[in-house]
């Protein structure tokens, strides 16, 4: 999936939520008590298994012999594993797509069995809530969101699982393999555990209720984490240098966060990820740790709604008026109001700002930015990109907006819900039918 560099993004095509024929669900599910919780392994997998499964989900169709010039193993090897593949029904042959006089099964291409299996995401935002089903080649072929629950973390875990559920049951010829969930906070991927300021969460058993719940494996990451990790694990068509070296990972819309990746992995500190929120802007925004000028508390959609708001930049009218969201305030900036206008281009130079001093302090070969503060209102970007140029002290480098656009948690979710199936696919497998 292409990235665009700046200024301009790209936005991916979601496929229809239509259940493949001729396929059946299992009708077990695992108790609540035996929830399986995995970590997920948020990088690019080097086993053969995972080399050769990543070939063909992201090249496919493709003939063995290609996928040994691709990932550099003998074709006996290959041979072994599309074998092995195909007998858990991870991939398929296509021997109606032979070349005319090709010879031998090595020119038989083989291609991710797409149609069979599905995986669950669901990425918990601080507002909304985005569930997804992802097939094996890391393609949506569905979506839903709903309002983040308030409240009681056990009564929000629990109503936020039943979505879940009912919305995975719509794919009833297609067998889930894992669960994955993305959201802020402090996460314990070990234990699923999560720590949420913003949504009053302490101490919440995302793993065990959402695993359990629904009955599959289940994986819990950091949401930004997940980001950085969806650009490493479902964008075939990046370019090979982006599985080595480092990159920055930057992502903004009503909360902020940052995430590096080494040589095709994500970093994962064993305390959960850093935080970005209370960085020092300049601005006179109060933030609720007692401070002015944090981050978070200068660019994050609510508090630039706030803004908006105090201004009087929304119509008296306008049935938003009471409760303004950020797209109405694209709205009235669209329209013509110059106050508007010049208050996203001040979003839109902190946010540069901010990416430059990060810039300059990690020095990564690449810098990628996710979240809708920069997606859903491009005529900002050309601001990010001037506030950046004149703020970093550093020679220019990749510096570009992420391809998933304004979609970006939904392939977060999606990834971490595939993390454990691109790492070790037979494997991944074995655990979901256990």
């Amino acid at each position: 999936m292409p990235r665009a560099a700046l200024p301009g993004t790209a936005l991916p095509r979601t496929a229809s939520a239509r259940p493949a024929p001729g396929r059946t669900r299992p009708t077990t599910r695992r108790p609540v008590s035996q929830a399986l919780i995995v970590p997920p392994e948020l990088r690019i997998a080097d086993g053969a298994g995972a080399s050769v499964f990543r070939a063909a989900a992201h090249r496919g169709p493709v003939p063995r012999d290609t996928i040994a010039e691709i990932t550099g193993l003998s074709v006996a090897t290959v041979n072994r594993q599309v074998s092995a593949l195909i007998a858990a029904g991870l991939l398929r042959e296509r021997p109606d797509l032979v070349e005319p006089g090709a010879v031998g099964r090595p020119r038989v291409p083989v291609e991710a069995d797409h149609e069979r299996y599905l995986t669950i995401g669901i990425h918990i935002g601080a507002v909304t809530t985005g569930i997804v089903a992802s097939d094996i080649r890391g393609r949506i072929i569905g979506a839903v969101g709903i309002p983040t629950p308030n409240g009681d973390q056990s009564i929000a875990l629990s109503s936020i699982t039943a979505s879940a559920r009912a919305f995975s049951s719509r794919w009833h010829r297609r067998t889930p393999l894992w669960a994955g969930v993305a959201l802020g906070g402090r996460v314990d991927s070990v234990t699923g555990i999560v720590d949420h300021v913003r949504l009053g969460w302490k101490g919440a058993p995302v793993g065990a209720v959402i695993g359990g719940g629904l009955g599959l494996p289940v994986s819990v990451a950091a949401h930004v984490e997940s980001m950085a990790a969806a650009e490493l694990l479902l964008a075939p068509d990046r370019d090979a240098a982006e599985a080595t070296g480092t990159s920055l990972y930057f992502y903004a819309r009503e909360t902020t966060g940052i995430a590096i990746t080494f040589d095709g992995k994500v970093h994962t500190p064993a305390g959960g990820p850093g935080s970005v929120s209370h960085l020092p802007t300049g601005s006179s925004a109060a933030c609720p740790c007692g401070g002015t000028g944090c981050l978070e508390a200068t660019v994050s959609d609510q508090a630039v709604v706030q803004r908006a708001r105090a201004a009087g930049l929304f119509d008296a009218s306008d049935a938003t008026r009471r409760a303004p969201t950020i797209q109405a305030l694209y709205k009235v900036a669209h329209d013509g109001s110059r106050p508007a206008r010049e208050l996203l281009v001040e979003r839109a130079e902190v946010l540069g700002r901010t990416v430059a001093m990060l810039r300059d302090l990690f020095n990564p070969d690449r810098v990628v930015l996710g979240g809708q503060a920069f997606t859903e209102y491009p005529a900002g970007v050309p601001h990010v990109a001037q506030a950046f140029a004149r703020a970093s002290t550093l020679p220019r480098k990749d510096v570009r907006i992420s391809g998933f656009g304004n979609r970006v948690q939904a392939h977060a979710a999606g990834a971490v819900s595939l993390a454990s199936l691109y790492a070790d696919p037979l494997g991944a497998v074995r655990r979901a039918r256990t």
